[in-house]
């Protein structure tokens, strides 16, 4: 398992959007793992997630990333 945040949040992503962030500069991939992190921290409905299936809050704070168009 990856230990980096990039790492960490291209694990969480299903495989088509992996595919597409991980063909993203670097610094676009931090970006995106750096507002990955503050959703995951900030979001308190994420922190009941956590406590079931903390893949499942990592995947939906990639998702919430994703979908915002964070770039």
């Amino acid at each position: 398992m990856p230990t980096d945040a990039v790492g960490r949040f291209l694990a969480a992503l299903d495989p088509e959007h992996r595919k597409v962030v991980g063909a993203r500069p670097r610094e676009e991939q931090v970006r995106l793992a750096a507002a990955w992190e503050r959703e995951l921290e900030a979001d308190d409905e994420l922190d009941t997630l956590d406590e079931l299936s903390p893949p499942a809050a990592e995947a939906e704070a990639a998702r919430r990333v994703l979908e915002r168009g964070i770039d």
